[in-house]
């Protein structure tokens, strides 16, 4: 973000960010994925710190909301914030499910990035 600052001198939109990973939908359908929560944290912070720097960002957008269809790898690896329950095999409800990287980054949005 520095090199792009001092190169070109225009602000950054960070337009997709994010990690994929084999989330595992517990019991009483809970998915704990703390692994996202850090991930994306730790690139926060480093957005905060280009920003102290002068870096001008003007957005930061995380991938994805929910789960997607990967071309790769199918519904293996989960992206979201959102559990989709779905999978390649099988019949599966479709439902919709909060992990928790959905609530933590609901507070870093309310919060304005203070509560990483």
């Amino acid at each position: 973000m520095r090199r792009i600052t001092s190169r070109y001198g225009l602000p950054i939109l960070i337009s997709e960010n994010g990690l994929g990973e084999y989330d595992k939908l517990e019991e009483n359908d809970v998915i704990h994925d703390d692994y996202r929560i850090e991930y994306l944290r730790t690139h926060l912070q480093a957005i905060q710190e280009a920003i102290t720097d002068g870096v001008e960002m003007m957005g930061y957008c995380t991938w994805s909301f929910t789960d997607l269809l990967s071309w790769l790898n199918g519904f293996q690896k989960r992206y979201g914030f959102v559990y989709v329950n779905q999978h390649e095999e099988g019949q599966h409800d479709l439902r919709r499910i909060k992990k928790d990287s959905y609530f933590w980054y609901k507070q870093v949005i309310e919060t304005n990035g203070k509560n990483l």
